[in-house]
């Protein structure tokens, strides 16, 4: 236990001003002096050791009556370690402009409100640890050290399994464990927001199964130096109210959202999604998302894959740069698409054309995609595009057969658009027609039995040939001698047979599948 005569002169102003709550403020004022990146090498009139925080914490200074203890240090330099795991601190910490010269361990510890601003600490271990209050780190340089029993990775601020009734604050704050972990907070459970605006984080931000209603808030944040597995930011499995990746967000790595619940708002607008360096994986991956409104209108197209496998949002608003070349759609659901109304080209982006292109960059064949596509057509009161995306999806599939197939197939959709466009059979029997009537019109065949039947009529003649059920009395009454008109005969016969067919098999797949 310290005593009070081993103190040296700025520990006794902290000693004395704990009880009544008072700030202990060791700044000169001037600015060149009074930088936290040189803080290692302020004198003895500015360095406090961990050891005297540490027991003004733990009770060592009687609280007085009539006031609230609380913590209140600004421009020192602290030594030694500060390990309060396990501690159980009733005040509040305030700490500002301080440099630490080792790491900070808060595991399994409980604490009130704990601010760290504008300092540099080599490490915050807060794991499993209990904040009544907010846990604020704006302005902080936290670098991360060696890796610890419970961070197998080298760690800059860890979170994991942690609770806090209050607020996150990392604004501004840098995260520095390039190829680690700069911040590790799986299994998080907050009660308000988690803030990381203007952030910049070197190495993995990792909050797999966080528990974050109040959202988390990453405007303008950088995140970059992913580990091995190229993953910038995990969110595997978190719930939250808001993920907002907005006004400038980068990420210099896979952004993964499995599973990831959203009862509100997830926005990339204006972010940039890099992907892994040199390309090597997805830029964005969120298979299995859940999200009331998906905001994807980024600055710029992603330089990797989008992955929306099996993905389920209401309202999706995307943009000329929200897709890569390849997009991962295949289950993908969504109940309404909005096109960014900024650019001049959003009633384009809504035609069928431009979204089936958008489908054709997923690579492969599956219907589910056209399926969802032409399901909001029909929903919006576009039947005409609707069925324009089902005949797209005939055609893409048509290449997935065999040659026989695939000849029956582009004679559907000649005669029939596979039963999408029944007015061009209509189109077709024009044209036959046509072609007939001249041509036999020019001619007179010789009848079958003279004196019998009715007179010729080449249009009627036509119609009979063409129409391969019933009769009209034309084509069993006449025949040609003319080798050439005969011809023409025999193929209006084949053709109807193969029109009437076509029609029939489109309608029918037309009728059970749309």
């Amino acid at each position: 236990m310290l005593s009070y005569d081993e103190l040296t002169a700025p520990e006794r102003e902290l000693w004395d001003a704990f009880p009544e709550g008072r700030p202990v403020d060791l700044r000169t004022g001037v600015p060149e002096d009074d930088r936290v990146a040189e803080g290692g090498q302020w004198g003895p009139a500015r360095t406090v050791r961990t050891a005297v925080l540490m027991a003004l914490l733990l009770g060592a200074n009687t609280v007085q009556p009539g006031a609230v203890a609380c913590l209140r240090l600004a421009g020192a330099r602290i030594t030694g370690s500060l390990n309060l795991a396990g501690a159980q601190i009733g005040q509040s910490v305030w700490i500002e402009e301080c440099w630490f010269e080792e790491p900070v361990s808060l595991f399994g510890a409980s604490t009130q409100t704990l601010v760290i601003k504008s300092s540099r600490v080599p490490g915050i271990d807060a794991g499993s640890a209990r904040i009544d209050g907010n846990f604020d780190l704006r302005r902080s340089y936290v670098e991360g050290g060696a890796a610890s029993p419970f961070n197998h990775d080298i760690t800059a601020l860890s979170l994991t399994n942690a609770r806090v009734t209050g607020g996150v604050v990392l604004n501004r704050a840098e995260m520095n464990a390039p190829g680690g972990w700069a911040v590790a907070a799986g299994g998080l459970v907050m009660e308000g927001g988690f803030f990381c605006r203007s952030f910049v984080a070197r190495g993995e931000v990792r909050l797999p199964g966080a528990q974050l209603p109040g959202g988390l808030f990453m405007r303008g944040a950088h995140l970059t130096d992913p580990g091995p597995s190229g993953v910038a930011l995990f969110l595997d499995n978190a719930v939250a109210s808001t993920l907002d990746f907005s006004d400038g967000f980068t990420a210099d790595g896979t952004v993964r959202l499995h599973g990831t619940r959203v009862s509100g708002t997830l926005t990339f607008q204006g972010a940039v999604l890099n992907g892994p360096p040199e390309g090597q994986g997805p830029s964005l991956t969120a298979l299995l998302m859940q999200a009331v409104d998906f905001d994807l209108t980024l600055a710029r197209p992603p330089s990797g894959t989008v992955d929306l496998q099996g993905a389920q949002v209401s309202y999706l608003h995307d943009s000329e740069q929200s897709w890569p070349d390849v997009v991962e759609l295949e289950g993908f659901v969504y109940g309404s698409i909005k096109a960014d109304e900024r650019q001049e080209t959003a009633g384009r982006r809504n035609s069928a054309a431009s979204r089936v292109a958008w489908i054709r960059r997923s690579p492969g064949y599956n219907p589910q995609p056209y399926e969802q596509l032409a399901s909001w057509y029909r929903k919006a009161g576009h039947d005409d595009e609707a069925r324009r995306v089902l005949l797209a999806r005939q055609r893409h599939r048509r290449q997935t057969l065999p040659w026989a197939a695939r000849a029956w197939g582009h004679l559907l959709d000649m005669t029939v658009g596979y039963g999408y466009r029944p007015w061009l059979a209509g189109v077709w029997l024009l044209a036959l027609t046509l072609l007939g009537t001249l041509s036999f019109g020019t001619h007179t065949p010789a009848p079958v039995q003279r004196g019998e039947g009715a007179p010729f009529q080449p249009l009627v003649y036509t119609l009979d040939l063409l129409i391969p059920f019933g009769g009209l009395g034309q084509r069993t009454s006449w025949y040609w001698s003319n080798g050439g008109l005969q011809l023409l005969a025999y193929l209006l016969i084949a053709f109807g047979w193969v029109l009437t067919t076509a029609v029939i098999a489109g309608v029918t797949r037309a009728l059970q599948k749309s």
